[in-house]
């Protein structure tokens, strides 16, 4: 079986006529005559009949057309996506991330980096910690930034690109909310807005709380940045979040207090498949990021 004769019987099947089809291919009538008779002959069945003077399909003709317009459609876009990986200018990147980073980084070096290369479409997946393992690993994304970098895993291969402080989000009322800083542990006493299980944020404000010399006292669990942020507005508690989570405008926000002891980070890591090549568009993005980050560390 030959591609050609997939075109040929799509475009028949398509314009039930042979002529016409012939005539669209810009081929001899009896070129694409002769294709259909050898597809039929070796698939060892009608594909067409005669109705009028035009061509039907038969039952498994309307079967085998499904398939064979996949396939057809499935090579032409492979096609594009060869195209696209060795074209740095073209294509398209995906990437994951954690909601935290949603708000402000995403957007700013997305754009930043558009400038350079306008033609280049993102394609966006956020999830949770495990998600956006399991999302590089099974290759439905070229790139993800997570916090931890995960640690043994030979699919996968990164390096940690940014350190970020978290900060104390207090309620406009709160008695500690004039203060430029405050010790973990005199929140000891307030209910604490949290990350659901599941999100990387979630441990990292357990543990510190912990060697603060406390438990803290969950009164809401979120899935969203927003959501946190806002609970604490509402003065529904207290939280600690990344200072990227904080950029917001809007009539209810929290007040940001440093915390001085302990002092609390997140390790930002950019992981990516190392069995596998990084499409030519999504290696330079990759590059373009190293040096955004390096750049800002120095």
């Amino acid at each position: 079986m030959e591609l050609r004769q997939l075109y040929y019987f799509v475009k028949v099947a398509s314009r039930e006529h042979v002529t016409r089809a012939a005539e669209e291919l810009h081929v001899a009538q009896s070129a694409v005559s002769r294709q259909i008779h050898q597809l039929e002959e070796e698939l060892g069945v009608k594909l067409f009949v005669q109705k009028g003077r035009n061509l039907q399909l038969t039952p498994v003709g309307q079967l085998f057309l499904k398939r064979a317009e996949s396939i057809i459609t499935d090579l032409e876009r492979a096609i594009i996506e060869i195209h696209e990986f060795m074209d740095p200018d073209h294509g398209e990147i995906r990437i994951g991330f954690p909601h935290s980073l949603g708000t402000h980084l995403i957007p700013k070096v997305v754009a930043m980096f558009r400038k350079a290369h306008p033609n280049v479409r993102f394609r966006f997946k956020q999830g949770m910690y495990p998600s956006l393992i399991r999302d590089v690993m099974d290759g439905e994304v070229d790139l993800a930034f997570i916090s931890p970098l995960p640690e043994n895993l030979g699919q996968i291969c990164g390096q940690v690109v940014l350190t970020e402080k978290l900060y104390a989000l207090l309620p406009l009322g709160h008695p500690l909310a004039e203060e430029l800083s405050i010790e973990l542990s005199q929140l000891k006493d307030d209910p604490f807005v949290l990350f659901r299980e599941g999100y990387s944020l979630r441990p990292i404000v357990w543990d510190a709380c912990l060697e603060a010399g406390f438990t803290p006292n969950i009164a809401f669990e979120g899935e969203e940045t927003d959501t946190i942020r806002g609970l604490v507005a509402a003065g529904m508690g207290v939280t600690l979040l990344p200072e990227m989570a904080v950029y917001h405008s809007g009539p209810m926000q929290p007040v940001k207090v440093e915390v001085r002891n302990p002092e609390i980070s997140r390790e930002i890591g950019l992981i990516h498949r190392s069995n596998q090549k990084l499409p030519l568009v999504a290696k330079v993005f990759h590059q373009y990021l190293l040096d955004y980050f390096a750049e800002r560390r120095a």
